[in-house]
């Protein structure tokens, strides 16, 4: 299969100033099919479902945020540095911007959950968090603690080999110069900028999660596309530009 014929490959340069930067370390990527009627529902006026050979898709990615700074200050202390777990769904505009739609965010700060809230109108929730490494091996946790308090993700993948050519449908999935968002009563296109991704294999060895299926995705089972790790890449983000 072929990527569309709109899809970049590399990001566009940012308009305006650069609102905030930071590194995102550590990267999983469990991804599951599913059909375009179950994530049109969640997509922002004037999107829809980005689509590969027929099917859209859901993402479970955990991570960890570091460095942050915002409007080319300084790196922000302790508030500048958290483990983040996302579930995000793919979307395409009317002007062939292939973004994501974030379905949830999970982030171990609460500041950082309310500013986000506030200002961008993420759906950031404010969750207990770790990351544990050993050898090739990473485990990650999340409980929920608010809103629905108690909600459950553990993944735990064993990191393998250097992808030298990543395939289109990882290239469909990762390299995503943006996100649309619905802010104060419309949808926006928040652009974003970071090098290329340098993708491994990984192996899911353990998953027990509840956070896509609170998101109102409907999957089961393990992940049905290859799952990917990345060291990770430096990531700035413009300013949002309404639809």
């Amino acid at each position: 299969m072929e990527l569309p014929a709109d899809f970049r490959m590399t990001p566009a340069p940012l308009p305006g100033r650069i609102l905030f930067a930071h590194d995102w370390r550590d990267l999983a990527f469990l991804h599951w099919r599913i059909p375009p009627s179950a994530a049109a529902p969640f997509m922002p006026p004037g999107t829809r479902p980005d689509t590969f050979g027929g099917d859209t898709f859901v993402g479970l990615v955990p991570f960890e945020l570091r460095s942050a700074n915002f409007l080319g200050g300084p790196i922000v202390p302790y508030l500048g540095d958290f483990l983040e777990t996302n579930v995000r769904l793919y979307s395409v505009d009317a002007q062939g911007r292939h973004g994501v739609v974030f379905r949830s965010l999970e982030a171990s700060h609460l500041a950082v959950v309310l500013a986000a809230r506030a200002s961008v109108g993420l759906p950031y929730t404010w969750s207990r968090q770790t990351c544990e490494v050993s050898g090739s091996t990473r485990t990650w946790t999340t409980t929920r603690r608010w809103p629905r308090r108690g909600l459950r993700t553990s993944v735990t993948v064993e990191v393998g080999d250097r992808i030298t050519a990543p395939d289109p449908l990882t290239v469909f999935l990762t390299a995503r110069w943006g996100m649309h968002a619905y802010r104060f009563g419309r949808t926006v296109w928040v652009p974003n900028h970071h090098e290329p991704w340098q993708f491994h294999r990984a192996h899911v060895v353990r998953l027990r999660d509840q956070l896509v299926r609170a998101a109102g995705l409907p999957v089961a089972g393990a992940p049905d596309v290859e799952t990917l790790f990345a060291p990770g890449v430096h990531t700035v983000f413009g300013e949002p530009q309404p639809l």
